[in-house]
């Protein structure tokens, strides 16, 4: 048990560093975005996506939580049902569209343009005055975040005994046989 904690560690330490860093951060979304792509998504500031890219959370239907701070994060973008919505539905794709209205992206691009849209935006951040920009997004975070750690202190633990479940077992066999899981509460 404590060696799958250690193993569990690493994408929150991820996750969090790169929340708390002074730059300003941009994510460039094409394909699909899914689980831990979408937590560390949720760990910078900024996040544009192309059109036809899509937005997936499967843990759940994994059997196991959602982890690495990425509940308190997402429910500071979209609120309490749409974070519900998108954590519990597991085998729901949420579109491009879908993201920028409920306030997970802040810009939908054409295909394949999400990149350049984000260097544009961080030539715009760039030409702001770093201290300025560095304080303020601390700030922001600091009041957004307050709550995160209380909120998901107990994420690695959960995610450990979610993965001791045989309920987990059957989640990542259903996955791999490609059929729908048969959960027993167990």
């Amino acid at each position: 048990m404590a060696a799958l904690r250690r193993q569990f560690r690493v994408g929150p330490r991820v996750t969090r560093a790169w929340y708390e860093m002074d730059q300003v951060t941009i994510a460039a979304i094409e394909g699909f975005c899914i689980g831990g792509g979408l937590a560390l998504a949720l760990a910078l500031d900024f996040r544009i996506m192309a059109r036809d890219a899509h937005i997936r959370v499967p843990e759940i239907a994994l059997g196991i939580n959602l982890s690495w701070q990425t509940i308190p994060r997402m429910l500071q973008l979209i609120g309490p049902a749409r974070t519900k919505q998108a954590v519990i539905l597991a085998d729901q794709r949420i579109s491009a569209a879908e993201a920028y209205e409920w306030g997970l992206v802040e810009q939908v691009t054409e295909p394949e343009s999400s990149l350049k849209a984000a260097m544009e935006l961080a030539e715009k951040v760039a030409a702001q005055p770093a201290i300025p920009v560095a304080m303020t997004k601390q700030t922001v975070n600091r009041l957004a975040g307050a709550l995160n750690d209380l909120a998901s202190h107990m994420d690695l633990d959960q995610l450990t005994l979610t993965c001791l479940t045989e309920d987990y077992t059957e989640g990542i066999a259903a996955f791999r046989e490609k059929r729908k899981p048969r959960f027993k509460g167990r």
